[in-house]
């Protein structure tokens, strides 16, 4: 917080507690000099329903002056008068890093047995999966769904496809680590326009969909040229770098002709950020076990 604004709140709290103590002081008592009927206000509705000058009874008064005085007692004590840290030095930030530490202590003292448990074994565990579902649910499921079958851009994760290997150590360091996969713009490279949609027809040809045997033949050649350094000759990607297989079923970003058109005149960049960091070694081997669960053909370790 600026000094202006700590400034701000101070300034505020003063005259709020100011004000209230003037409210009470004026509040609690009698006003019977400046009012012609003595007990009464002198207001009166419906003809007989009159308005007493009776101020509040004095304990409740005191209460009122006793939540003043917890206030100003609380800000000595805590943060709250602006930037004023407070003599107990107390943070919420620090709060928020001591109940981790404990909570992290506690599930790291139930779920030791995982730790240098093979990950298959762990796939098997009910107790671990059911721990890996939720940690899943918190932190996978917005991009690769509920279900794990990803999304337009995110990797389905129940079928048999690894762009970056598909061992159990190999998704473990994907897991943990991230990746980040990229495809550099090749419109440039590869010149017009009709270049383009020939070398996206013959890459559909590589994924097996019916196409015009002319165009993909066109396509071939700066294929081989521009895309094959990543992809391969024969399209079956490279799994270090991240190039996707062209020739499987699975397409990341759609087969039609608009996408693969899309992907080479735009380029990817596809990012899963490092779970470790976020989840520890621990949550990272139990979420990983639960991906693991999900494939339809569980990888070899």
């Amino acid at each position: 917080m600026s000094a202006s604004w700590s400034w701000f709140v101070i300034v505020l709290i003063v005259i709020n507690l100011g004000g209230c103590v003037w409210l009470l002081w004026y509040t609690s008592k009698r006003r019977s000099k400046t009012l012609p009927t003595g007990e009464t206000t002198g207001h009166t509705w419906d003809g007989d329903v009159t308005e007493y000058n009776k101020p509040l009874p004095r304990w409740w008064i005191n209460l009122f002056y006793l939540t003043i005085v917890f206030t100003i007692a609380y800000l000595v004590l805590f943060p709250g008068f602006g930037n004023v840290q407070g003599m107990l030095n107390w943070s919420a930030s620090a709060q928020h890093d001591a109940d981790r530490a404990e909570a992290d202590r506690l599930f790291a003292e139930r779920y030791a047995r995982f730790e240098q448990m093979p990950l298959a074994a762990i796939a098997a565990d009910p107790e671990a999966l059911a721990v890996g579902r939720n940690l899943y649910a918190k932190n996978c499921a917005a991009c690769h769904a509920a279900d794990g079958g990803g999304a337009r851009g995110f990797p389905n994760l129940t079928d048999d496809v690894w762009q970056w290997g598909g061992t159990h150590e190999a998704i473990l360091v994907s897991v943990a680590q991230g990746r980040v996969a990229v495809m550099p713009p090749l419109a440039a490279a590869l010149g017009d326009d009709a270049t383009i949609t020939a070398v996206a027809t013959y890459v559909q040809k590589l994924g097996g969909l019916p196409v015009d045997p002319g165009l993909a033949a066109a396509g071939k050649a700066q294929y081989e040229m521009v895309c094959a350094a990543c992809h391969g000759i024969d399209g079956r990607g490279n799994e270090i770098l991240g190039a996707s297989d062209l020739t499987d079923a699975d397409w990341l970003y759609g087969k039609d002709l608009a996408s693969i058109r899309e992907g080479i005149i735009e380029g990817r960049h596809g990012a899963m950020p490092a779970m470790e960091p976020i989840l520890g070694p621990l949550r990272t081997r139990l979420v990983t076990a639960y991906t693991l669960s999900l494939s339809a053909d569980d990888p070899a370790p």
